[in-house]
């Protein structure tokens, strides 16, 4: 029997400000929601841009037995390399680390908090670096990026490898054959706390770079509660996806490009559908004559 959200037992990052804690404020009202951060008042206090922090995390998160569902908000957008130590390395070691808590769930779920800036091209080097878990030389490229005055690449490229984690694992034996679902959600430009502090300032530059047609900032909390859906027990079905909820901003910007990219096959599988599509014709008429 699928357990009912209010059994739940769900594991929010960076709940201590934020979406991260607008998440943890709403999922309380499905389940028992621990809190991770930096702050005096979350459960579980850790760094996740050091190892020891990751491991304080999945250690005493692990302890706790079964874990229905992972919500990753812990992130920072300053142009430096730690925001690429916590923002790729620290949320894949951790959910790694809490995939056996996960596996032992009947529905588990994963939600990935990504950006709407990852709809912008990042650094090559960087993204490169983080999909090799090369987190040595992922800071390494960060710094030479703040030196060269391209130090806004760094929050960009840490999610954009975040996004491509995301699809690449989401459909792995480990995760989707243990029947975990794993998403992530970019949100555009949203009134937290921080941006509504700096958006005097950043108003002009993010207006232009992140258009968004709904108006911005937006709204905090439609974000958190489709990042609640998408952990929650209802999604059992979809897997692996990047959604941009950002006010338009995506739809603005690549318009129908991501519907132009169509599936390509190898001949050998194209032989291989010819022939199971011929021996299910085959099925079907002689069901036909028998009837």
């Amino acid at each position: 029997m699928e357990p009912t959200d209010d059994r739940c037992r769900y594991l929010v990052t960076g709940a201590d400000s934020g979406l991260g804690a607008e998440v943890a404020e709403r999922l309380a009202r499905h389940g028992t929601v621990i809190t991770s951060g930096l702050g005096t008042e979350v459960d579980i206090r850790a760094d996740l841009a050091t190892p020891r922090g990751r491991d304080t995390l999945v250690e005493q998160a692990g302890a706790l037995g079964r874990l229905d569902g992972v919500v990753t908000a812990a992130g920072i957008g300053s142009a430096r390399p730690d925001a690429v130590s916590l923002n790729y390395f620290g949320t894949v070691a951790v959910l790694e680390g809490l995939r056996p808590a996960l596996a032992s769930s009947p529905a588990p779920a994963v939600t990935v908090v990504s950006s709407s800036s990852s709809l912008n091209r990042g650094g090559r080097s960087l993204v490169r670096a983080c999909r090799r878990g090369d987190e040595q030389l992922g800071r390494t490229v960060a710094r030479r990026l703040e030196r060269l005055g391209l130090g806004s690449q760094i929050y960009r490229s840490s999610k954009i490898a975040l996004n491509h984690w995301v699809r690449r694992t989401a459909v792995t034996a480990p995760w989707a054959g243990s029947g975990i679902v794993l998403n992530a959600v970019a949100p555009g430009v949203i009134g937290t706390d921080l941006v509504l502090r700096t958006w005097s300032a950043d108003r002009d530059l993010l207006e232009t770079a992140l258009p968004q047609p709904l108006g911005a900032p937006g709204p905090v909390g439609p974000v958190a509660d489709l990042i609640i859906h998408t952990v929650s027990v209802q999604n059992r079905f979809m897997t692996g996806q990047v959604i941009f909820c950002d006010g338009g901003t995506d739809a603005l910007r690549r318009g129908i490009r991501p519907q132009q990219v169509f599936l390509r096959y190898h001949p050998r599988e194209m032989i291989m559908m010819a022939g199971a599509a011929r021996a299910g014709d085959d099925s079907r008429r002689r069901s036909t004559s028998r009837t």
